[in-house]
């Protein structure tokens, strides 16, 4: 069935007057990367809950982060514009046309085309201001100085060649580091839209990681992010690399696969990586036959972490096994029936080991 959008005409009579919220020291980006067609926002806060309140996202449509005293109607709103052809710059100056409260808004608009618009209304509070380059914005109110808007367009500046969400992150970093929200730090959000055909829920959450209420957001937003990556990126890297073989894109898939051994080159540099992260990132690997070697050092790791765990030792045997290395694959995967007798799936490796069957 094919959807019927309402014109824009329609859509302008219904705009709904919105009581403005209470003003929020917020700093945040909004981008676009032209290699994976990604568009994303990261928010932080001295509020609680920040990201559903401020972040806006469409893969293949744009990204919008709406603050201050914030009107979230620009969200949805503002995606059902560009949607229907508009850029990021028609969109914005369609919202702000319809808002008789503008003046006291702060937004970043970015579209699946690369452009950007940023407004930052002359009633939000001090300090107050943006700054956009090419692909991005970045704005901020109740700020500690001009300083945290230029640290984030530096950061997200030097970060190029790295994950869309892991330029956001060094972005809300460094807008930290040069002093951040005035009132301090609460809440922090990244949300990311990525298009694919087979999987659509990407299209909205490719990345959506929420910290609501702690000390240190912007660090617990990191921390929650690497478990991510280790996992549910991996996978998302491996499905768009054999959408992309399928597709005849021999130079896009090439390209993410190679974000799968970045990947796990920043895990295992990483003292913090917990066995679960370690184990989940060995399996993957090995049970996609890539970078064995590498996966070995993670699936060590984690029994050396914990060596009792029959699951983790399963993972190591599994790599042993991938690698040739047979008579290790079985001598593992005994200890691990050792210290789960009966597990038939763990019966099943073990035969399977013995017999060499992939």
């Amino acid at each position: 069935m094919r959807v019927r959008w309402a014109p824009l005409w329609l859509l302008a009579a219904c705009a709904p007057v919105v009581q403005a919220a209470e003003p929020a020291g917020t700093f945040s980006i909004v981008a676009y990367d032209s290699l994976t067609n990604e568009v994303g926002v990261a928010v932080q806060s001295r509020v609680f809950g920040v990201g559903p309140r401020v972040a806006w996202v469409r893969g293949g449509v744009g990204a919008i982060a709406t603050q201050a005293q914030s009107n979230e109607s620009f969200g949805p709103t503002g995606l059902y514009l560009m949607d229907a052809g508009l850029s990021a710059e028609e969109a914005l100056d369609w919202l702000l046309g319809h808002d008789e409260g503008r003046d006291s808004r702060q937004v970043g608009v970015v579209d699946a085309r690369g452009g950007v618009a940023t407004w930052t209304g002359r009633g939000c509070m001090d300090w107050a201001g943006d700054s956009s380059g090419t692909t991005f914005a970045c704005q901020g109110n109740i700020l500690a100085g001009r300083a945290v808007v230029a640290e984030m367009v530096r950061a997200f500046t030097a970060a190029a060649g790295e994950e869309l969400a892991e330029r956001l992150i060094a972005a809300l970093e460094a807008g930290q580091a040069a002093g951040g929200d005035s009132r301090g730090q609460q809440s922090a959000a990244i949300l990311i839209g990525r298009p694919h055909r087979d999987y659509p829920e990407y299209t909205f959450r490719y990345v959506d990681i929420r910290v609501e209420d702690h000390a240190s957001p912007i660090a617990e937003l990191r921390r929650l992010y690497e478990i991510y990556e280790a996992q549910g990126l991996l996978q998302a890297h491996m499905r768009f690399a054999e959408w992309m073989e399928a597709s005849g894109d021999t130079a896009g898939a090439h390209a993410e696969r190679d974000r799968v051994a970045r990947t796990l080159t920043r895990v295992l540099a990483r003292e913090s990586a917990d066995a679960g992260t370690l184990n989940s990132l060995a399996w993957f690997c090995a049970t996609h036959d890539l970078h064995l070697e590498e996966s070995l050092v993670a699936a060590l790791r984690a029994v050396e972490l914990q060596p009792e765990d029959a699951n983790i030792l399963d993972t190591l045997a599994e790599v042993y096994f991938r690698l040739g290395r047979v008579g290790e694959a079985i001598e593992t995967e005994e200890r691990a029936l050792g210290l789960s007798p009966g597990d038939a799936y763990l019966q099943e490796q073990l035969q399977r080991f013995r017999s060499g069957s992939r």
